[in-house]
């Protein structure tokens, strides 16, 4: 993360996606270090506990990808080309093999050019980021692997990749923007938690020398607040659940139940925004995990306000021209 020159509010929400466990789009033009920022999301993540190495290696050994036996406790990221086909990511073929879904259990499935996948192709996702499981269902097997992944994917904001940038005219008019975000379902964005602008990086930036945060001092506040949650939904009876992102949404409303301020906030952005319920509860479990950055045990309105910031970039971003 030191490597990385300004983007600060990426590299915030960089850090709060990899606490929570929660999915990530990043919106920017062509250059602006999305895929910079999404290859370091892993030296910020814990490690790979005894249980979940187990469960990676056994998927990774159906696949027929440990060359040798050997095994790493860094979390699997996988970057499939956007010409992937729907086997490929999420599993199938002649016998049923796992698909980059299933490979990229307990880590990160990182699709670079989001748009540029098939439609097809991406919304087969809806069901492994609700579920955290893929199921492929032929006419003679029916097979089913873990798929607890998190979302992460990166887009230009048009097909020419610079609608918006001060001084760029797109040669199609708005429509070029509003046709290729259109690619990507309104059910799909609604499961990514975390939708943030990505701006082109100033001159400024890459000259002044400015000293930035390393990764390891990330990773020990993402590790800080991981287990805060870990020993919430522990002791709530939930072992089960080691992040914000996979709370029930029952259980969400009583964990991130805000401050009278809080509430405030939420009831009138709210009524101005017209969240979908989706929506709401993922409002709440990001504010948890901010409170949880933050060594807080009840979400406020600071956190509320940051997580409601993230869905209107994603609100304008998504916005017809």
């Amino acid at each position: 993360m030191a490597d990385i020159k300004g983007q600060e509010g990426a590299k915030r929400a960089l850090e709060v996606a990899a606490a929570g466990g929660h999915n990530l789009l990043m919106v920017g033009p062509p250059g602006s270090g999305k895929s910079m920022l999404a290859a370091r999301l892993p030296s910020i993540l814990p490690l790979l506990s005894a249980a979940e190495l187990l469960e990676v290696s056994m998927i990774h050994s159906i696949a027929g990808n440990l060359s040798g036996g050997r095994l790493s406790d860094r979390r699997p990221f996988r970057t499939p080309h956007h010409s992937a086909t729907m086997a490929a990511l999420v599993g199938g073929g002649f016998r049923g093999r796992p698909g980059e879904a299933s490979l990229a259990h307990h880590g990160i499935l990182f699709l670079d050019e989001f748009p540029e996948f098939s439609p097809q192709v991406l919304d087969a996702l809806r069901q492994p980021l609700e579920t955290g499981e893929c199921i492929i269902a032929r006419a003679n097997h029916r097979v089913t692997y873990p798929a607890a992944i998190q979302l992460v994917a990166a887009m230009n904001p048009c097909r020419c990749g610079m609608a918006g940038e001060p001084g760029h005219v797109c040669a199609r008019g708005p429509r070029c923007a509003s046709d290729y975000q259109a690619r990507i379902s309104a059910p799909l964005m609604d499961r990514i938690d975390i939708r943030i602008d990505v701006p082109a990086v100033s001159a400024a930036d890459l000259i002044r020398p400015a000293p930035s945060e390393k990764s390891a001092d990330i990773a020990a506040r993402v590790a800080s607040a991981r287990k805060r949650q870990s020993l919430r939904y522990e002791n709530l009876g939930h072992g089960d659940i080691h992040t914000n992102a996979r709370c029930p949404t029952a259980l969400i409303e009583a964990c991130a139940e805000p401050d009278r301020a809080g509430l405030t906030l939420l009831q009138d952005a709210a009524e101005q925004m017209k969240f979908s319920a989706r929506a709401y509860h993922r409002i709440l479990k990001v504010a948890r995990t901010l409170a949880d950055l933050d060594g807080e045990d009840r979400v406020g309105r600071i956190h509320l306000a940051e997580a409601i910031s993230y869905l209107m970039a994603g609100e304008r971003q998504m916005a017809p021209a």
